[in-house]
This record gives C-alpha cells, sequence and structure tokens, in this order.
C-alpha cells in the first residue's frame, strides 16, 4: 500500500510540473492580414478606386505576384469590382488568367481555369502570401509578405 501511495503522489507531483501550453502565435501572413485599429495620424474612411485605378493595381499586383512586368499582364476586363486578367504563360507560351479584387489596401486574386478545380478559389486564406498597395498619383507600390514573414516590395512606378 505504501508503495502504491508512492507511485500516486509521484504521478501528481509529475503533472503538475508540466509546461503550460501557451495560445499559438499568429503566423506572419496572419499578423499581416490584421486589420489595425484606427488611429488619429490613419483616417478610417475607405478609400473608393476608380475603375482605371482598380486595373493598374491589379496589373501591378498579379506582375509582382506572378514575377511578371507590369505591361505584360494583360487587363481583359471588369466585371463590377473584379478585374479580368491574363499574360503569356513563361513554361509553355500559353495564356495564364486570373481574376483581382482590392479591398482596402489589400490586393486579392484568384486564378483562372486551373487544371486542378480546388486551386480555383481566392487566395486570401492562411498560409497564402498578402499583398497591399500604395496608390500615389501614378505609381502603384505592392508589398507582398510571405508566410514565412519575407517580405518584398515593388515600386511598380508609372504604367
Amino acid at each position: 500500500m505504501r508503495a502504491f501511495a508512492v507511485i500516486a503522489l509521484t504521478g501528481l507531483t509529475l503533472a503538475a510540473c508540466g509546461e503550460r501550453a501557451e495560445p499559438a502565435a499568429p503566423t506572419p501572413a496572419e499578423a499581416v492580414s490584421a486589420v489595425n485599429p484606427a488611429s488619429d495620424a490613419e483616417p478610417s474612411v475607405p478609400v473608393t478606386l476608380t475603375a482605371d485605378q482598380l486595373r493598374r493595381v491589379c496589373q501591378a499586383g498579379l506582375a509582382e505576384i506572378h514575377g511578371q512586368a507590369t505591361a505584360d499582364i494583360q487587363i481583359d476586363g471588369l466585371e463590377g469590382r473584379v478585374v479580368n486578367a491574363s499574360w503569356r504563360a513563361p513554361v509553355d507560351g500559353g495564356r495564364r488568367r486570373a481574376q483581382c479584387r482590392v479591398e482596402g489596401d489589400l490586393v486579392t486574386w484568384k486564378p483562372v481555369d486551373a487544371t486542378d478545380p480546388a486551386q480555383n478559389r481566392w487566395m486570401n486564406q492562411a498560409g497564402d502570401p498578402v499583398t497591399r498597395f500604395v496608390l500615389d498619383g501614378e505609381t502603384v507600390t505592392i508589398s507582398q509578405t510571405l508566410p514565412d514573414g519575407a517580405a518584398a516590395v515593388d515600386d511598380q512606378g508609372r504604367n
């Protein structure tokens, strides 16, 4: 009986010494995509882009996302606030197609006509890169944060 009591107390003592699980920290992409609270220095009024500005932002964003020159991204049309675009595929010379939309300062896109229908989704989920833009006159600056926290900024300049 004494051995049982020693074993039971040892088990309880070891269980009490375990480390407490800390809440998981957000991934860099989740941290970047989180909405920033408004401050006195930042206006909270969303900016509405004109159709031309929307086309330019999507053209620059898709160019950065896919490693293309801005001029290589052809804007094929506009359906409401969604831009349809295409460009020459670098591997086989065919055409790649995508749709793009802007939400706040985020550029979100989805492939169109992918061979795997599951890939035809908006790239705005955890684990997807986060693409933001700044529009300053004719200059569109694109910044992209990858899921591992790496960041890239590209000034697309004049279109």
